[in-house]
């Protein structure tokens, strides 16, 4: 059974995939699972890897999209990343963006793309 929190998510993980396409990325992996971390969206721009978080929301009770994406959120997508990296051999330059989705009671959406939103370190 699908819940509206997983609809929203998969809604708002649809327009972010979208919105690559439209600025030219490749998608490579949707949905990508390292043990319980997932990376929604990997593409690429260029020759650089971009591990995209999306997070969407349908108002800002909770805060701004962007704001749920914690020091150990990063971390956690950093380690997946690594793991992706390994197991398809990329070894190239590699970003990390998030990407917030509102949506909005009448069907319309604002998206704001965050490039280079945060940086793990070496990992």
């Amino acid at each position: 059974m699908k819940t509206d929190r997983q609809d929203t998510g998969r809604r708002g993980e649809a327009i972010a995939r979208q919105h690559l396409l439209d600025l030219g990325y490749e998608i490579e992996a949707v949905n990508y699972r390292y043990r319980r971390v997932e990376l929604d969206i990997v593409a690429r721009e260029g020759d650089c890897l971009v591990f995209v978080e999306v997070k969407t929301r349908r108002g800002l009770a909770y805060g701004h999209p962007s704001g749920a994406v914690s020091a150990a959120k990063e971390a956690r997508i950093s380690r997946a990343a690594k793991a992706y990296m390994y197991e398809t051999g990329h070894d190239w330059e590699v970003r990390f963006d998030i990407i917030s989705i509102l949506l909005h009671q009448d069907g319309s959406h604002t998206l704001e793309h965050l490039r280079d939103a945060f940086f793990p370190g070496l990992f």
